[in-house]
């Protein structure tokens, strides 16, 4: 008998989201455990009830997961070792054979409804959307609701969960794609080709503040590929920003780039290293 103790990852369940496809593309021979919503995913990693926590962070279509973003900003020490990025491909779901003029209220996650904005304005006009915990919920919210309700989700999920698949492919962008990020104690070592994301604030506003962190990347020559902002929660208009960088922090002149950046800023926080994906 094999004394191997098999990794145990935590996400967004429950079994049948787009969150589990994931996880298993991420490591199939890992325990994999559902948990009821991102922030529970990540505490659990946060307590060592599970290794690791894979979470989304941003879409292709709707941006970035602000949930999640948050919780790597503010509530968690945890740190960015691998990225996976997921076609995103939703279907109509019934539990029974209905006609779509029959249907009055759609459940799924907030994130699916707004994937699917435009079908449900062309398809199912006056229909009420409503909001799950996952893709997955909504099935079951779904099957509650009766007859006249429907669900956005998944084939997976369909094929778990015994129900129709009335459309396919009802997203609004065909190549809808959805960035996980995993989460662990420790980021990644260096590959060669890896990304850096980090967060920063001022403690206080003026001109080319901004600037001056942008022109540390500039400056090394290190590629950019996102900045955002989200609010610090401190006080009205005041932001923390966010970057992905080209490189890992142990690169030299990425560290060096770090540095200009921590000097600069009030609170600045390296949110993991790690391997770039194939998107």
């Amino acid at each position: 008998m094999s004394d191997t103790v098999l990794p145990r990852v935590g996400y967004l369940g429950p079994p049948g989201t787009f969150s589990e496809h994931a996880a298993v593309e991420y490591d199939p021979a890992a325990v994999h455990v559902a948990f009821g919503d991102i922030a529970t995913v990540v505490g659990a990693a946060d307590a060592g009830e599970v290794d690791e926590a894979i979470v989304p962070l941003e879409n292709s279509t709707e941006g970035a997961v602000t949930l999640t973003t948050d919780l790597l900003v503010h509530h968690t020490d945890l740190r960015i070792r691998r990225e996976v990025v997921v076609p995103i491909h939703h279907c109509l779901l019934t539990a029974r054979d209905v006609a779509l003029e029959e249907v009055r209220v759609v459940y799924s996650h907030p994130q699916a409804i707004a994937q699917c904005r435009g079908y449900l304005a062309r398809c199912l006009p006056g229909v009420e959307p409503v909001a799950s915990l996952s893709t997955v919920s909504a099935v079951h919210d779904m099957a509650a609701g009766g007859g006249t309700a429907a669900a956005i989700s998944s084939r997976r999920a369909a094929a778990v969960l015994g129900a129709i698949v009335a459309a396919a492919d009802i997203e609004d962008v065909p190549n809808n794609r959805t960035r996980f990020v995993v989460l662990g104690r420790e980021d990644a070592r260096p590959t060669g080709r890896d990304k850096t994301s980090i967060c920063f604030d001022f403690s206080a506003d003026g001109p080319g503040t901004l600037h001056g962190v942008l022109g540390a990347l500039a400056d090394r020559r290190i590629n950019m590929h996102k900045i955002e902002s989200r609010p610090a929660k401190s006080s009205l208009g005041q932001y923390i920003f966010l970057i992905d960088m080209e490189g890992h922090r142990q690169d030299p002149v990425v560290a060096e780039a770090l540095e200009s950046i921590r000097a600069r800023a009030s609170s600045f926080k390296i949110l993991g290293s790690y391997p770039c994906a194939s998107s």
